[in-house]
């Protein structure tokens, strides 16, 4: 389709397009954004059945996470399950009965975002907010981007607010039940949650990994890359290097230096959105904390059909209120 986005290219086209976006992000919207995630968070975990079983993927992951994404776009609130549909294809291996079936599939959902979007923009033009949208519509280096360039920066902006948070969230639920002894000392010590919060993403990696292309002749690590060469940067490997993380496969929420990790990547492409993903899961456990003794899992999660996306599909579980 020819779709072009920021991530993909280099300074200076990159660094104008991101910044352009970057103050959605930026630490004084997301003082304002804290007190409507706690509210949100704390009516979908309100609403959770006690002792009955439920995907925890769809019911708070993906929830929570779409109303975040509908809020930065401000997307309409009724058709905010499309953002994780659009999400979801932009990525998925086309296979009989899958997410999507075809490439020419792909093709013509993506194509639907754009004209949604497109859509969004005309009216952003008459009607300037403080959204992502209205960014990229009357920003002076992306007022005149193609409509490939520009639903190429839209799937960026939902891939990267939507996938990796939600599979955070249901990573998080996911890890403390494989490692219980964490999940008590949790329990026992709420002021712990930061620290989880970098180790869970350390752990969890929910993007595997990033490809670039070499623009000239270099070594890495003794290997040999000449220019034109795609590589491919393995964040999932770099999180478990034995030399930087001691029992890189184990989760511990008390690992000294959890924040080395590489999920947001680094560099000029390091994840813009990384502080609102470490607000939310900090939130999200705040809450749960608070209103549950326990989420217990049932049985092994499904998972995403995708070598990119480290991801769930369903994770059931039952949950355990707190007396009061």
């Amino acid at each position: 389709m020819g779709i072009t986005t920021f991530i993909a290219q280099d300074p200076p086209e990159h660094d104008d397009q991101r910044r352009t976006v970057t103050r959605a992000v930026a630490p004084p919207n997301l003082v304002e954004m804290e007190q409507l995630i706690r509210e949100r968070t704390g009516n979908v975990l309100d609403s959770l059945p006690e002792g009955e079983t439920f995907d925890w993927v769809d019911t708070v992951s993906i929830e929570l996470t779409t109303m975040m994404l509908a809020t930065l776009f401000d997307f309409p609130f009724e058709d905010r399950r499309k953002l994780t549909r659009w999400s979801d294809i932009t990525f998925a291996i086309p296979q009989p009965g899958g997410i999507i079936e075809s490439e020419e599939q792909r093709r013509t959902e993506l194509l639907e975002c754009l004209e949604y979007f497109t859509g969004l923009w005309d009216e952003r033009l008459k009607n300037p907010g403080n959204d992502l949208v209205s960014m990229l519509a009357h920003g002076d280096d992306t007022k005149d981007i193609s409509p490939m360039n520009y639903l190429g920066n839209l799937l960026l902006l939902i891939v990267g607010g939507n996938d990796t948070t939600r599979n955070s969230m249901s990573g998080s639920v996911y890890a403390l039940n494989k490692f219980p002894e964490q999940y008590d000392k949790l329990i026992a010590n709420p002021a712990l949650i930061p620290k989880m919060v970098a180790e869970l993403i350390r752990w969890q990696t929910p993007l595997a990994y990033m490809r670039r292309t070499a623009n000239r002749d270099c070594d890495i690590g003794g290997k040999q890359i000449k220019q034109g060469d795609q590589i491919l940067m393995w964040y999932a490997s770099g999180n478990r290097d034995s030399d930087v993380f001691d029992n890189a496969d184990e989760l511990d929420i008390e690992r000294p230096n959890a924040r080395q990790h590489l999920s947001f990547g680094f560099g000029i492409h390091r994840c813009m959105g990384n502080r609102l993903a470490e607000l939310q899961l900090r939130i999200l456990w705040e809450e749960i904390l608070t209103r549950f003794e326990k989420i217990e899992v049932l049985s092994e999660p499904e998972r995403t059909f995708s070598s990119f996306v480290n991801g769930y599909t369903h994770l059931p579980v039952k949950v355990t209120r707190r007396k009061s």
